[in-house]
């Protein structure tokens, strides 16, 4: 039986771009897998504790040495990667704060990046083969031509941070979504809309589903 792994971060629930774009693609992965499961995890609702003075080198401690904070933090990141290792594809929901990923997010890669457990000792990733969909939301304008083209350091960071783990990720990004509340941004909501409009015809792209549509 096929999975998928859902991951929503945004802090917003009731609005959010994010979770309106992953639910959209949890929609469109069942359609061509309808035999398959979801599971899902919310990193806004469920956080993932940060790594801190108590547990901070668990991940770079051997298992004997740990101290209890130390072991928990092990135990954690151990079932994180055990959720991608038995996903086939991951879809994970990423807003833009503050031109860079949100720390809810930070602390999941943080998490998922140990050597023996996502990596081994050659450097060979142990998450290679999963597919991984990053779908990111962003309220400002940062394409190519715009004044803050390259503000956007969560892009590029997670398909950095990631990479040891052998994890690729296809990133389908809508922007400009403050538009709709921004009387400053009025004029660009035809932008807008044409952004989110391409983000739904990616994620519509992303799997074999016969001609079947979403709403």
């Amino acid at each position: 039986m096929r999975t998928l792994l859902h991951i929503d971060s945004s802090v917003r629930v009731e609005g959010s771009v994010s979770r309106a774009l992953t639910a959209r693609a949890a929609a469109r992965w069942l359609v061509a897998n309808p035999a398959g499961t979801v599971t899902y995890r919310d990193l806004a609702a469920d956080p993932i504790p940060h790594l801190d003075g108590s547990n901070g080198l668990a991940l770079m401690t051997p298992p004997e040495h740990h101290n209890p904070a130390e072991a928990r933090t092990y135990a954690l990141s151990r079932k994180l990667i055990d959720e991608i290792k038995a996903a086939d594809a991951v879809v994970l929901g990423m807003a833009l704060y503050n031109y860079a990923a949100p720390s809810l997010v930070k602390t999941w890669v943080d998490h998922i990046v140990a050597g023996g457990l996502s990596f081994a000792s050659d450097g060979t990733g142990l998450l290679s083969g999963t597919e991984f969909i990053v779908i990111e939301s962003r309220g400002g304008g940062y394409r190519g031509g715009t004044p803050k083209h390259g503000w956007d350091h969560a892009e590029s960071w997670i398909a950095h941070a990631v990479s040891l783990t052998g994890l690729e990720p296809q990133i389908i990004v809508a922007e400009l979504t403050m538009a709709a509340d921004d009387a400053r941004m009025a004029h660009l909501r035809p932008l807008a809309q044409e952004s989110l409009e391409r983000a739904h015809a990616q994620i519509d792209a992303l799997w074999d589903t016969a001609g079947e549509s979403v709403a």
